[in-house]
């Protein structure tokens, strides 16, 4: 007995070639199972790992099969979506019928991924690319569907090749949404804003001609802050893809660059944008990159003018910021640290915002929390501070973006 599916699906229809006899949905991999992978795996999604926290952010060789996918546009699109993710992919088309290959291949694939891939990026990666290969979601969509991509995309979505793509298969037909999600993808990755209509673009309250996205504000402040204070060697913790280090690196003012974080997916961005294989000998010994957490005491944090945290301490459970302030203020010791953070008072203005900032926020700070937080950390290791804003100003709500400047006390090196 034909099912619903026939008398309301076409040939144009997602699921036509089984929709004739059956609703696929429970043999073939879809958004239904992204969703039993978010809820089943919640903890290991996260990367928090408790006491063996040191294991949870160690990529580890993985492989990964699903018999059973649908994958719309063929294996192209799963090697365009999985491979610069660092994963090898084998998506082998399944033919509609075995008994009749003249019929030609179904639109389902058998996946088959391998990599060395952190545990909680092959999930969030799996979260958020089956319902894309699907291009079909199969439960309602809140005004939440925003972060939760953003939250499964942190750290590689927004320097993905595909990330319009994703976004747009991924949100399906709401189309706020979508711009909406790329309106902060472009926020938070490089070279992308002219892909966001400026009336999605958070910048939105600034004069037409001085737009620029608040990622570039943020670089050229911090950029503004170490040349005024004569810094010639600096480490960005918390260095990401390498956005900051490549600004720094092309400034030519800085003679030793450092960058460290806790994803060795970032660092292999960061390292191909700064094109360090393509170096000569003098310039790569002048940069230097490598794999650290804020948490851990770490000699090579230490010898350097500078140290820049810019939107980083937000991502860190509130519990262990002691352990952050003990790692950068007490041990490596620069005599100048720079943080940048949002102002959550600022959100209140962006349109289409559920929530944090960014969903892998762990808290966001009042500008009258962000001097508090700061003044004791000035204080407890022998710093002073000063405060300031970056982005367009609002004269009730302040900046976007609240930025500390810590300068080491004279007589308080050790």
């Amino acid at each position: 007995m034909k099912t619903l599916h026939q008398t309301r699906g076409g040939s144009g229809s997602p699921d036509f070639s089984l929709a004739q006899y059956v609703n696929d949905r429970p043999y073939a991999a879809s958004s239904l199972l992204a969703v039993a992978l978010a809820k089943v795996f919640s903890t290991a999604r996260s990367g928090r790992g408790g006491s063996r926290q040191e294991l949870a952010d160690r990529p580890i060789p993985l492989e990964v099969t699903i018999p059973v996918l649908p994958c719309r546009g063929g294996p192209p699109i799963a090697h365009r979506l999985f491979e610069p993710l660092g994963w090898t992919v084998e998506a082998l088309p399944i033919p509609l019928d075995e008994g009749f290959p003249e019929w030609g291949s179904s639109r389902y694939v058998r996946l088959r991924l391998t990599g060395e891939v952190r545990l909680a990026e092959m999930l969030n990666h799996l979260h958020v690319l089956l319902p894309v290969l699907d291009e079909s979601k199969h439960y309602w969509q809140g005004p939440d569907e925003v972060d939760k991509l953003m939250r499964s995309g942190a750290g590689w979505l927004p320097n993905h090749p595909e990330k319009e793509l994703i976004a747009r298969r991924y949100l399906g037909r709401a189309g706020a949404l979508k711009r909406v999600a790329l309106a902060r993808l472009a926020e938070l990755g490089d070279d992308d804003v002219e892909m966001v209509d400026p009336v999605e673009d958070e910048e939105v309250r600034l004069p037409e001609q001085n737009r620029l996205p608040l990622n570039a504000q943020r670089y050229a402040a911090v950029i503004q802050v170490l040349i005024e204070t004569g810094a010639h060697s600096v480490i960005d913790l918390g260095c990401g893809s390498g956005q900051f280090l490549d600004r720094l690196v092309k400034s030519g003012a800085f003679t030793r660059v450092a960058g460290s974080d806790v994803s060795a997916r970032s660092l292999q961005y960061a390292a191909g944008r700064l094109r360090l294989e393509q170096m000569n000998e003098r310039q790569a010994d002048r940069i230097h990159l490598f794999h650290g957490a804020l948490t851990y005491e770490d000699d090579r944090f230490a010898g350097f003018d500078a140290a820049v945290l810019m939107e980083v301490i937000e991502h860190v459970d509130p519990s262990r910021l002691e352990a952050v302030e003990r790692v950068v203020w007490g041990a490596a010791r620069p005599g100048l640290v720079v943080v940048t953070t949002p102002n959550s008072e600022y959100n209140v203005l962006y349109e289409g915002l559920v929530g944090m900032r960014h969903p892998d926020h762990r808290f966001e700070w009042t500008r009258s929390e962000f001097a508090e937080w700061s003044e004791h950390v000035a204080t407890a290791y022998g710093y002073t501070v000063q405060r300031r804003g970056v982005g367009e100003v609002d004269q009730t709500l302040g900046a976007p973006t609240q930025m500390a400047v810590f300068t080491r006390q004279e007589g308080r090196d050790e």
